[in-house]
């Protein structure tokens, strides 16, 4: 998984600039490259056999999933890490058949049932959601009775997967975009990487981090 920078998580630029993003892809009629569409069938491939409801299905999903899965449960709640970890793939499969990958990736739908569970075990337990650490060590405000922090903590992973998923020059680019606050010329100079190529790597990535953010249903 890529690392995160201490500064990079959900900011309130990278809302807008997905939100954005709708209304580009919306006005472009020019097809996805062939290496988004790589990207995506591999996406499609594990998101099918996980829908089958098979064992294999399971382990692809696992495989896919379970470091970022079983990352979030050890920084919610350390010891239980490994315990909510295979609740999450085994509520996951048992409810495979409500899994729409039309409405969000698998990664986020398992992140909403990971938040879940989280949260669920410290009520049972009669205990508070604690504060959570965030990716440099500081603290993400915590508020038990809406599950606050254990929702920044998803999003948090999901920007990070959804950057990890993307090759490494969208990559690049769109966080010289987003950390950076460098403009598209500006990109393209550093870089150079013609402009237009610039314009069509930030579209995608931001497309690709709507996708992941925009819908946690489980």
């Amino acid at each position: 998984m890529y690392p995160m920078h201490p500064r990079r998580g959900f900011t309130t630029k990278m809302a807008v600039m997905i939100a954005t993003s709708v209304r580009l892809s919306r006005m472009s009629d020019s097809p996805q490259p062939a290496a988004a569409a790589r990207d995506i069938r591999v996406v499609d491939i594990i998101e099918q056999a996980f829908s089958s409801g098979s064992e294999d299905g399971l382990r692809r999903a696992f495989e896919a999933h379970g470091s970022l899965v079983h990352t979030m449960c050890a920084r919610a709640h350390p010891a239980l890490a490994a315990d909510l970890t295979q609740e999450v793939f085994l509520a996951a499969w048992r409810a495979h058949e409500r899994f729409d990958p039309e409405k969000g990736p698998l990664a986020a739908w398992l992140v909403g049932i990971a938040k879940n569970k989280i949260v669920d075990s410290y009520r049972k337990s009669g205990r508070q959601v604690p504060t959570i650490s965030d990716m440099d060590g500081s603290l993400l405000p915590s508020i038990p009775q809406t599950g606050s922090a254990v929702d920044q903590l998803g999003n948090r992973l999901l920007v990070t997967e959804a950057l990890s998923s993307l090759g490494d020059r969208p990559r690049r680019i769109v966080e010289l975009a987003f950390y950076e606050d460098l403009t598209h010329e500006q990109i393209a100079e550093r870089t150079n990487v013609p402009l237009g190529t610039v314009k069509s790597d930030i579209r995608r990535g931001l497309m690709r981090l709507r996708r992941y953010l925009e819908q946690r249903d489980d």
